[in-house]
């Protein structure tokens, strides 16, 4: 068949090599333009900010230094907001995953009263919140504002994640459940030892998406905590971004014999940002594949 190539029983047309060949082109490019940024802030931070500053830094490091990571290293303020990232993170996927889990095991029965209510009000909120300012101002009314609780509790759960979780529920069979019921088993334990150990792949696709969420989470961290000793990483960054905008002559000093930078700080800081969830990622790599086909099948 002229044009066409037949390899393990298929035929493989000029058309269909044309359209591999476009996808695979078109996908190398998306990953460059995901990854590069993140490639320019690693070698950026480890170049002499003269090369950072002329724009010089595009492939790779330009005279290796390890200056702006000394510099962050000794920031004031560095460590604490580190600790506080790793506490908001840990504590607040803990309350993220209890409270989603229990109400999604709620809403997954079809025997709730008033379910499908309940899950209208839900979805609801997906595309209509409150605003900044009302919620700023419940915080306040509640005496939240300057508290590691608002962070942890105040923002419990997603509603995304919990229809998630929701789907997932849903598609467990009822069998399992009724056979644990006649067997004298409660609803806790029902949901302890059936509904969650089954659901490892939504548990760490909502665990993932919480996680980053959390550690990446800084404008309402910005807006209620007012405690230097209380904010979390990302707002760190967030003002020494900000200190590197309103001291733009800082860069016009830097010469050929400057080690650091306001600039490469601001990257080295970025990578030691990115540091922990490139570390967390493979480990729950296996069962976030699973989850994000969590919803598309009914069995």
């Amino acid at each position: 068949m002229a044009g066409n190539k037949i390899k393990q029983g298929q035929v493989i047309g000029l058309g269909e090599k044309i359209f591999n060949a476009v996808m695979v082109i078109l996908g190398v490019l998306i990953t460059f333009i995901a990854l590069y940024p993140i490639y320019y802030v690693l070698i950026s931070s480890f170049s002499k900010p003269f090369f950072v500053e002329n724009g010089n830094v595009l492939l790779k490091i330009k005279e290796f230094t390890t200056a702006s990571y000394e510099a962050v290293f000794k920031r004031d303020g560095l460590w604490t907001s580190y600790e506080n990232a790793i506490f908001y993170t840990v504590f607040g996927l803990m309350a993220n995953m209890f409270f989603t889990t229990t109400m999604a095991y709620a809403l997954s029965r079809k025997y709730l009263i008033g379910r499908k209510i309940l899950t209208l009000f839900t979805v609801f909120t997906m595309w209509f919140s409150a605003g900044i300012i009302p919620t700023y101002m419940n915080f306040n009314n509640l005496g939240l504002l300057n508290t590691r609780t608002a962070i942890i509790f105040g923002f419990a759960i997603e509603t995304y994640n919990l229809i998630i979780m929701k789907s997932f529920f849903e598609q467990v069979p009822e069998a399992l459940e009724e056979a644990a019921f006649i067997d004298g088993a409660g609803h806790f334990r029902v949901f302890w030892n059936i509904y969650l150990p089954l659901s490892k792949p939504a548990l760490a696709t909502v665990g993932l998406f919480y996680g980053i969420s959390r550690w990446n989470g800084y404008f309402w961290a910005m807006q209620l905590l007012k405690d230097d000793s209380k904010i979390p990483l990302q707002v760190f960054l967030k003002k020494l971004i900000v200190e590197r905008v309103s001291n733009p002559s800082d860069a016009a000093i830097v010469t050929k014999a400057s080690l650091t930078s306001p600039t490469t700080q601001v990257y080295a800081l970025i990578i030691l940002a990115i540091v922990p969830m490139i570390i967390v990622f493979p480990f729950i790599q296996k069962y976030f594949k699973s989850g994000l086909t969590v919803g598309g099948v009914k069995g």
